[in-house]
């Protein structure tokens, strides 16, 4: 699972950005699931998307379908565990509970399949 926090709005460049990370993490090809989030609709993010092809495909998700985004039932998971009754009054002690939980979910690769389950997807 990759993670990448940006305070305010997400935008074109850490879109972009984000798919950059992946690539240098990732070897082979990679899926990536979308909302309908401006972003990764924009010119540029189409841009890159574009000139990627042989490695990177996207999948859109249908609009207004949170049951459908696999997301959706890992932030459910993350606000009921590790993330219940938590309030930070800045954006780095939310990373570091999004650290936490993430090296929970690496440890329990089964849980992230019922994500992706949950939405109707299978690996």
């Amino acid at each position: 699972m990759f993670l990448m926090t940006h305070p305010g709005a997400v935008r074109s460049p850490q879109v972009v950005r984000f798919l950059k990370h992946l690539r240098r993490h990732l070897s082979g090809r990679v899926i990536v699931l979308w909302d309908g989030l401006h972003a990764h609709r924009s010119r540029e993010t189409r841009a890159y998307l574009d000139a990627n092809r042989s490695w990177l495909t996207v999948q859109r998700l249908p609009a207004y379908a949170p049951e459908l985004n696999p997301v959706e039932a890992l932030w459910a998971w993350c606000k009921g565990t590790f993330a219940a009754n938590f309030c930070a009054e800045s954006l780095d002690p939310v990373r570091d509970q999004l650290r936490c939980g993430r090296r929970r979910l690496a440890r329990r690769p089964e849980r992230i399949q019922g994500f992706l389950h949950k939405a109707g997807l299978f690996i």
